[in-house]
């Protein structure tokens, strides 16, 4: 959601006939700058004017990644007059969009916009010489951004199409059934997510050292989100580099076959002594935190003690971010698990319960989009009881 795409409006793409259906080819579109993207450096995003936003500005956010390509590949972006996140480019695309929309969501997550005036910085971006003409139109989340143009395998032309939400918001309300629900997504990064109370309003002035970020949700609500950098992905990193030592040695191990004995050799160590800080890619708002291992003892050695100190490490450094005491402030009743990496891995299960006391329910499936299905059916069964009541309160007047 905080990636950016350019492209050239009118030549996104091209309509052709395929065997079975009609096909959407890229045509005038660049490569996409993903989330993960690391050229905007601490020195670099400090250099930037402040936002007038609550959120503050992080390498891999669209603005970010722009102002970037303004400074050091300036004839990179005249070549293109459009941009937004990859969705919003889909969306652009099966709609014949001449600008593209892009909800307030996935604002937030690219920088230098305003959630209490659902406005991008204009003013501010204008005075450093930003191309503020490549910043997408803003559109209510569940509200409709046209009608496809093309009928597309067996999506018929005509369909109604809903402006692109953002990856976490969508993934979220997918499994949170109740308000009073927190969603903990442990896959290859960390996201522990919860509703503000009604009326929440975050503070305008951004915190780069925050933890924790307040994110759009729905009907102009926040989500409170701590989102870790480091999760199922360090336990692959530490897999690797046991694959990697063995090979060294002269021995060939599946990865997948470490990965299942260190869990199996954790699970009955119930605790260590040993500490594992995991930050290997930093934080957003700690990027130079580096990992660590301190507390080394001969007796703490064993792969189940650094395997149990490894998820024990994890699921601190997120506690760090944000935690239990926060969630129960908040009103958080529960906690719905998800995510590959807690799927399979029992040991994380038991550390998320230890750092987290509260009732936990595992193996939700937190899929964006279901979530975004339910919320385009929601408006629809929304909008539809509300023509009900419409036309009920016509037939009695007359």
């Amino acid at each position: 959601m905080h990636g950016v795409v350019f492209w050239k409006t009118g030549q996104g793409c091209e309509w052709t006939e395929g065997e079975a259906t009609t096909v959407l080819e890229p045509r005038a579109v660049s490569h996409l700058v993903t989330w993960q993207d690391g050229r905007c450096s601490s020195e670099f995003l400090a250099s930037l004017p402040k936002p007038e936003s609550h959120l503050s500005v992080a390498t891999g956010f669209g603005c970010a990644t722009i102002f970037w390509l303004l400074q050091n590949s300036p004839e990179f972006l005249k070549f293109y007059d459009a941009a937004g996140t990859i969705h919003d480019y889909v969306v652009a695309m099966l709609c014949g969009l001449t600008r593209p929309l892009m909800s307030d969501q996935n604002a937030a997550s690219w920088g230098y916009f305003n959630t209490q005036s659902q406005s991008w910085n204009l003013e501010i971006l204008r005075g450093v010489g930003f191309p503020v003409h490549l910043l997408p139109d803003i559109a209510e989340p569940g509200s409709a951004a046209g009608r496809t143009s093309h009928k597309w395998f067996e999506i018929p032309k005509g369909t109604q199409v809903g402006v692109a939400l953002g990856d976490l918001q969508a993934s979220v309300y997918s499994c949170m059934t109740q308000r009073t629900d927190a969603v903990l997504n442990i896959s290859t990064s960390v996201q522990l997510a919860a509703a503000m109370p009604s009326g929440f309003q975050p503070a305008q002035t951004p915190d780069p050292m925050a933890p924790v970020a307040y994110f759009p949700y729905f009907d102009r609500t926040y989500l409170g989100v701590a989102a870790s950098l480091n999760g199922g992905n360090v336990l692959a990193t530490f897999v690797h580099m046991l694959v990697q030592w063995m090979a060294d040695l002269g021995l060939e191990v599946e990865e997948s076959t470490v990965y299942s004995r260190m869990i199996q050799a954790a699970v009955p160590q119930k605790d260590t002594c040993l500490t594992i800080t995991p930050t290997v890619l930093g934080e957003r708002h700690l990027p130079d935190q580096l990992a660590s291992v301190t507390r080394i003892s001969s007796s703490d050695l064993s792969l189940g003690h650094v395997t149990r100190a490894l998820c024990r490490g994890i699921v601190q450094n997120l506690h760090s971010m944000l935690p239990f005491q926060q969630l129960i402030e908040w009103g958080v009743e529960r906690v719905m698990g998800s995510g590959s990496a807690l799927s399979r891995n029992e040991v994380l299960r038991q550390e998320v319960q230890r750092a987290f006391p509260l009732p936990m329910s595992f193996g939700q499936d937190v899929d964006a989009a279901v979530g975004t299905g339910l919320v385009m059916l929601q408006r629809s069964l929304n909008q539809k009881e509300s023509s009900e009541q419409t036309l009920q309160t016509a037939t009695n007047f007359t």
